[in-house]
């Protein structure tokens, strides 16, 4: 009667920590959707603002068609990623077409001193700061659900129910050096 209950007890104890195992990692799985569901905000302000700061700049730069077409390509291949992998290549692609943009700016003066411009300048780049912090709270709870998933006994778990690795959402080196320029 003793060992039955010893047995039973043991058995409890394991399928309370297969529980808290298993809620573990439904608890990080949600963390990182929510983390790139808040990139996703951030990214899609980002893209809203693009149209208008274009709009500005070729009021004044009419010829630099090109900066233009490309920006707006950029964006829109930003806009249709459907995996973190494309959505981090069309992000390095629109960063390095903004990148343009800023510099064709610098050549008008009436423009760097346009309000409108200013502030989409300014909006821009507090935008740019909160995808910086939402990519970094996303790659972190995506580190400790890998992790989580990797690590014995929790594997056993993460095996057993079908649990996925999730991808980082990764910049390029050289966009990675510096931040897009949006102060002249």
């Amino acid at each position: 009667m003793g060992a039955l209950i010893l047995l039973l007890v043991i058995i409890g104890a394991i399928a309370l920590m297969a529980i808290g195992m298993y809620n573990s990692l439904i608890s990080l799985r949600n963390r990182c959707d929510n983390g790139w569901s808040q990139i996703d905000v951030q990214l899609r302000r980002r893209y809203d603002l693009i149209p208008n700061l274009v709009e500005t700049v070729k009021g004044y730069a009419k010829h630099e068609s090109g900066v233009f077409e490309r920006v707006t390509q950029a964006r829109a291949a930003a806009v249709g990623a459907q995996t973190v992998k494309e959505q981090g290549q069309a992000d390095n692609v629109l960063t390095g077409a903004l990148k343009s943009l800023f510099a064709v700016a610098e050549n008008y003066p009436e423009l760097k001193a346009n309000q409108n411009f200013l502030m989409l300048q300014e909006e821009l780049a507090g935008t740019e700061s909160k995808v910086a912090y939402a990519r970094q709270f996303y790659n972190d709870t995506v580190m400790k659900y890998n992790m989580r998933q990797q690590v014995f006994p929790s594997s056993i778990i993460a095996n057993m129910f079908g649990f996925k690795p999730r991808e980082y959402f990764q910049i390029e080196e050289e966009v990675a050096k510096g931040p897009v320029k949006v102060q002249f």
